[in-house]
């Protein structure tokens, strides 16, 4: 009996492998990563692209592939991976049917300051019309990290969104000056969410 227990408590082969995928990354051990690379599990495969990245072997090429590996748990890993790859954009992943990697990928894209205004109309479209709210926060929070102009219009959308959107966008207006935006401070200092009124005064009184 305590023989199969200890069995029991054993760690599936699954957990072993992915195990090995992120000890190569901190080894260096790139050909172990690799293999991990192709295995059908997704979550090796997405610990197999952290570790090639860890150790500064992953290029482009391959990044771009894990963009569009069928698993949503590998293509949120590669939308995060992006964040250190200037030349890798995460915006094709904005219109993901995962929200966890549309959530992702618009956080992303909020670490590109450089963000062409392609992927903020598609950052803006989340932020005032995705149907989950932790997307929209993202999406908003993106465009106020951006801090470019033709985001304001959907942080100023955002801000007559849902209490942890509100308080987002009201965070979000902090690069962005003008009478539009004074009005919205104005209105979010009467809100009736605590968190979102202490965002609006931090803004209207920075000292």
């Amino acid at each position: 009996m305590g023989g199969r227990d200890h069995l029991d408590d054993a760690p599936a082969p699954g957990a072993l492998r992915r195990r090995d995928a992120v000890i190569a990354g901190h080894l260096g051990d790139e050909a172990t990563a690799r293999e991990a690379k192709s295995n059908d599990d997704p979550a090796i495969r997405a610990s197999a692209y952290g570790a090639l990245a860890r150790m500064g072997a992953l290029d482009d090429s391959e990044l771009r592939d894990a963009l569009r590996d069928p698993a949503p748990t590998v293509r949120m890993r590669a939308a995060a991976l992006t964040t250190e790859r200037p030349e890798v954009s995460p915006a094709p992943l904005l219109a993901d049917p995962s929200d966890d990697v549309a959530e992702t990928a618009a956080w992303a894209c909020g670490e590109d300051a450089a963000a062409d205004l392609d992927t903020m109309a598609c950052l803006a479209e989340l932020a005032t019309g995705h149907p989950n709210p932790l997307v929209r926060e993202a999406a908003v929070a993106a465009l106020g990290a951006i801090g470019h102009p033709a985001g304001l219009d959907a942080i100023l959308v955002a801000t007559t969104d849902r209490a942890a959107v509100r308080r987002r966008a009201v965070l979000a207006l902090a690069p962005f000056e003008g009478p539009e935006v004074e009005a919205a401070l104005r209105r979010a200092s009467a809100d009736r969410d605590w968190q979102t009124r202490d965002a609006a005064e931090l803004l209207m009184d920075p000292d």
